[in-house]
C-alpha cells in the first residue's frame, strides 16, 4: 500500500494503550485510522501490543477488534521483521526497540510518553515527540 506523502511513524505501546482512554493519544491514532499517517511496526512492538492489551484487560474491547483488523489489512501500515541491534536507552534497554522500528522502517518520529525515549529528543534524522508535541508539529484533521 502507498503512503507517499505521509508521515512515517513509530508509536510507543504507552501511546497505544492510552489511546483508548481518549486524549492526545486517541487524536494520534485516529490520524492513523483516517490515513493520515503511516503506522511503523515491528514484530517485537506489535507482540508488546498484544501483550499489554491482554494484561490490562482490552483484548475482548470492539475497538481492539477494529485494530486488530486494521493490522491485519496493513492498513497505513509499514511492517518489518527485521530490525538493526541499536542500544541507546541504558535506562531501559527494551524500549530499543521503537528506535530499531524506526531506522528500519525510515519513520520520521517516534512518539512516546515515556521519559527514557523522550530525553534523546532525536536520534539521527528521527524526531522523537510527546504525543502533545507531535498533534502540536504534525495534527491535522
Amino acid at each position: 500500500m502507498q503512503d507517499e506523502g505521509k508521515i512515517r511513524v513509530v508509536i510507543d505501546t504507552n501511546v497505544f494503550v492510552s489511546s483508548f482512554f481518549g486524549g492526545n493519544p486517541r487524536r494520534i491514532i485516529d490520524l492513523w485510522n483516517k490515513g493520515n499517517l503511516t503506522l511503523c511496526l515491528s514484530k517485537v512492538i506489535l507482540d508488546e501490543y498484544v501483550r499489554v492489551f491482554g494484561r490490562i484487560g482490552l483484548l475482548n474491547e470492539d475497538e481492539f477488534e477494529e485494530i486488530l483488523s486494521l493490522f491485519s489489512l496493513r492498513y497505513n501500515i509499514s511492517f518489518t521483521n527485521d530490525t538493526p541491534d541499536i542500544k541507546v536507552i541504558d535506562q531501559d534497554p527494551d524500549d530499543d526497540k521503537f528506535i530499531e522500528c524506526a531506522v528500519a522502517l525510515k519513520a520520521q518520529v517516534i512518539v512516546t510518553g515515556d521519559n527514557h525515549i523522550l530525553s534523546l529528543r532525536q536520534y539521527a534524522d528521527i524526531e522523537i515527540l510527546s504525543p502533545y508535541e507531535f498533534l502540536k508539529k504534525y495534527g491535522r484533521e
